[in-house]
């Protein structure tokens, strides 16, 4: 398993829903593409469907394995423990030239509300199911997909050209002219990279601009996590397919959907028996989830107590105040003092009632940058 990224958009951090993130699997037909999302999602659990008469859409919310939330469970002994979320949509129709004209509405809206995409490709052979391209090749499906969605984008921002050009044609209000020859020069930036064949999420983007792009639904400016699944050879050569192909923003990882969607319909117990058996550390899927954390430059936060065990997803490089909206938007406003402990400090106490005695509880204020892992507890007056 390999990754190419670079530091994430801050912009998500306004825009990510707090506590969950949303990604779209796309595909071409006979991917695979279903195999991956029903071993995300464990394949039982119960998933929501929504057909438009072109495509079917399914999703399913899955808890975030993270073995920090397991340990403080068994430490407070809580009457419920909560993960963080993630959302899976397994979304169809994604065939060569669905884009001509543009992707149709349903289809646009479904894959432009998530926060990233993730992108199966098949990379192994079966003579039962046959590849709609005639042959296995990763990097041409990769390909392919780049220029869909390229398409797709370089059709909206075309559409919006035209559109700032006619209202600067009619003149009208001095602010308004002013920002649509702002907005106009974006689009025409945006545009010159779409031509290259290029993602939007390789270009430079200040947090305004980003801003303004925020509800064009351009697909290639979201982060995108490509899963090659190598069917039954942990050791294929996909990876080495794909070898140079760099973007910012993206990252590349290699699973055995089988084996992976197997793993994760099993008992646990069996489960993890299995993955002694075979020397393996950890079933794949929960790297991908942390590789999907890390895209979207995001991770966790706990609270903790007799009630509730919780872990909470805030952007990397929120602040104190920040974290505590995303539990609820009292604690913000009210927001006096966060009392933090780092999750190794507890660990390493015992019990909270040691770590107190040690002093290894401190203070912070409201500017203070939640670190990963960092147990909160939100002092707030309203």
């Amino acid at each position: 398993m390999t990754s190419v990224s670079s530091a994430p958009r801050r912009w998500l951090k306004r825009s990510l829903p707090f506590n969950t993130m949303q990604i779209a699997i796309i595909g071409l037909p006979n991917s695979s593409k279903t195999t991956i999302f029903n071993a995300l999602t464990r394949g039982h659990l119960e998933t929501t469907a929504y057909s438009s008469g072109v495509f079917e859409l399914h999703t399913a919310v899955v808890d975030v394995p993270d073995g920090r939330i397991d340990r403080l469970s068994a430490m407070f002994k809580p009457r419920k423990t909560t993960y963080a979320k993630v959302t899976y949509a397994d979304i169809a129709g994604l065939a060569k030239g669905v884009s001509e004209g543009g992707l149709s509405g349903a289809l646009l809206n479904a894959i432009s509300q998530s926060d990233a995409l993730l992108h199966v490709v098949r990379a192994f052979e079966d003579p039962d199911v046959p590849h709609v391209e005639g042959s296995v090749d990763p990097r041409r499906d990769v390909e392919i997909m780049d220029m869909e969605l390229l398409l797709s984008d370089q059709i909206i921002v075309e559409r919006r050209i035209e559109r700032l050009q006619a209202q600067l044609k009619r003149g009208g209000d001095k602010l308004a002219k002013a920002a649509n020859e702002v907005e106009l020069e974006l689009m025409l930036r945006l545009l010159e990279t779409l031509n290259l064949s290029s993602p939007l999420r390789d270009l430079d983007l200040t947090p305004a601009e980003e801003k303004m792009l925020r509800n064009y639904g351009l697909l290639t400016l979201k982060p995108m996590l490509i899963v090659l699944n190598a069917g039954d050879d942990p050791a294929g050569p996909a990876l080495e397919q794909l070898a140079g192909y760099l973007h910012r923003h993206t990252t590349i990882a290699t699973l055995q959907g089988k084996l992976e969607m197997e793993l994760a319909q099993m008992p646990p117990e069996e489960a993890a028996e299995f993955l002694v058996e075979y020397g393996i550390e950890e079933p794949g899927l929960n790297r991908v989830i942390r590789l999907s954390y890390t895209l979207l430059g995001l991770h966790s936060f706990f609270t903790v107590g007799e009630d509730e065990v919780r872990a909470w997803t805030v952007s990397v490089g929120a602040n104190a105040v920040e974290a505590a909206g995303a539990i609820h938007s009292d604690l913000a406003r009210g927001f006096i003092r966060a009392e933090v402990i780092a999750y190794d400090a507890l660990i390493t106490a015992g019990t909270m009632a040691n770590a107190r005695a040690r002093g290894l509880l401190r203070l912070e204020g409201k500017e203070y940058v939640v670190q990963d892992g960092d147990i909160l507890n939100i002092r707030f007056n309203v």
